[in-house]
């Protein structure tokens, strides 16, 4: 679809009271303002269930390629810790580092998890740029969060070297973090839905490093050329990606979404 469509879906918000199977099933991290955003035509990213073997993964993607494990991992303990309402009560006077929305991530804030999840978990501003939008992805305190932490199973595949970091966060829909690159890692959603754009390190995407993924996806990518898209793909709850070393990448939360990613360094 074209983006005047993805703009009329970003547009109205979707009012669910009553829906409370939904709200529940989603962690209660859905509200009333939830906005509805797209997921891509077609992932171009290969996807792979629990078959996969460690030698399959360092010869066909750890160096060269992204992929999508699905079950490869059961996290459902995790995840039922992940809930709204179990993390306001187990965190929720905990102090929780923000970082701007912006390729460099060059300001910090530091907020009660209670007061940025009841007032500052919002959906994106449209007119929002990179540097005044805050968000909740990785600067974790992982003496206050260990407790958490100790109960996720990450993917088991390590590349030989490496070890693995975590970095937590919890995002509103339409958030993200605009293109840049690191290490090789793992990304998991918890709740909610997570689009990722991805390009080879020989290959530089055109973006403006502080704007957000939203408005490069409504204002650049309609118009990229077939040769110059991303490799790009929707993980959902239950599945792992993977991203090799030194590859460009975007994130885009279709949802209020919860997730964690390993960092292998």
């Amino acid at each position: 679809m074209g983006s005047w469509w993805q703009f009329l879906l970003l547009s109205i918000p979707l009012s669910l009271p009553g829906d409370l199977d939904y709200l529940e099933g989603n962690g209660g991290w859905l509200t009333n303002k939830y906005l509805a955003l797209m997921e891509e035509d077609h992932c171009t990213v290969e996807r792979r269930d629990a078959s996969l073997t460690y030698s399959q993964f360092i010869d066909q993607y750890a160096f060269s390629r992204p992929v999508v494990i699905q079950g490869i991992t059961d996290n459902s303990e995790f995840q039922a810790l992940c809930t709204r309402n179990k993390l306001l009560a187990e965190f929720g006077d905990r102090l929780v580092r923000l970082s701007t929305a912006n390729t460099y991530s060059y300001r910090k804030v530091d907020v009660p998890f209670q007061e940025y999840v009841e007032h500052l978990l919002e959906p994106q501003d449209l007119a929002s740029l990179g540097s005044d939008t805050l968000y909740f992805f990785g600067d974790n305190n992982f003496t206050e969060w260990g407790s958490l932490f100790q109960k996720y199973m990450p993917p088991p595949f390590r590349i030989p070297g490496t070890s693995g970091a975590y970095s937590f966060g919890i995002a509103g829909s339409g958030s993200g973090v605009p293109f840049h690159w690191h290490g090789p890692g793992y990304s998991e959603v918890i709740f909610g839905r997570k689009r990722w754009f991805l390009y080879p390190p020989e290959k530089t995407p055109e973006f403006h490093p502080n704007k957000t993924t939203l408005s490069w996806l409504l204002d650049a990518y309609p118009f990229l050329p077939p040769e110059d898209r991303p490799v790009e793909c929707t993980i959902h709850p239950g599945e792992v990606l993977y991203f090799p070393d030194r590859w460009w990448h975007a994130t885009l939360n279709l949802d209020t979404s919860v997730f964690i990613s390993t960092f292998l360094g």
